[in-house]
């Protein structure tokens, strides 16, 4: 029992070294952030002016070209916020396109998949109707017998096997082919 306790013990202490270990205290390992001062913006008057409310000395060279900066600033994003008819026209135009090609292309996609679904049901009667065919031509060709239609042949029609006179026989080298263009007497 006294060798439990010393156990957990022992496992509490590396747990909470690796605890302690693990947690991060703001400021300890990285710099602390420091929060950049707001921006001081001249009130309206001043801005229309361009002069401050306290005009004891007069304005250098550099800060006007400061304030002009600032006007040419100010009339910029007023004309970036405001959107003229034209520019409207085209958003809408654009708008209306996007939204037709979108219709247009849900329309393709599904006649496609009703094309693919047509085919797959076009497919499996093909495939039934093969399996038919073939089980036809198997029950055709499972009732007759050749040994009764050559007797038929011989007896009732006369027929007879060729005799040598009959047969031709021809050779042909091996880069060769042969075309037919009459039937062969």
């Amino acid at each position: 029992m006294d060798r439990t306790n010393r156990a957990v013990a022992s496992r509490r202490s590396r747990t909470n070294a690796r605890n302690a270990r693990g947690t991060y205290i703001d400021g300890n390992a990285v710099r602390k952030i420091q929060e950049m001062p707001s921006r001081q913006r001249p009130s309206a008057p001043e801005r229309r002016t361009g002069r401050a409310r306290t005009a004891s000395k007069p304005a250098s060279q550099s800060e006007r070209r400061v304030r002009q900066v600032s006007r040419e600033t100010i009339r910029n994003r007023q004309k970036a916020k405001s959107m003229g008819r034209g520019f409207v026209i085209f958003l809408t135009a654009v708008c209306a396109a996007i939204l037709f090609f979108a219709v247009n292309y849900l329309q393709l996609k599904s006649d496609i998949t009703g094309k693919i679904k047509d085919v797959a049901a076009l497919e499996a009667e093909y495939s039934e109707l093969k399996e038919d065919n073939d089980a036809y031509y198997s029950q055709v060709t499972s009732n007759v017998d050749l040994n009764k239609i050559k007797k038929i042949a011989i007896g009732r029609l006369g027929m007879n096997y060729p005799t040598d006179e009959q047969k031709k026989t021809y050779t042909m080298s091996n880069n060769s082919y042969v075309r037919q263009y009459q039937d062969i007497p």
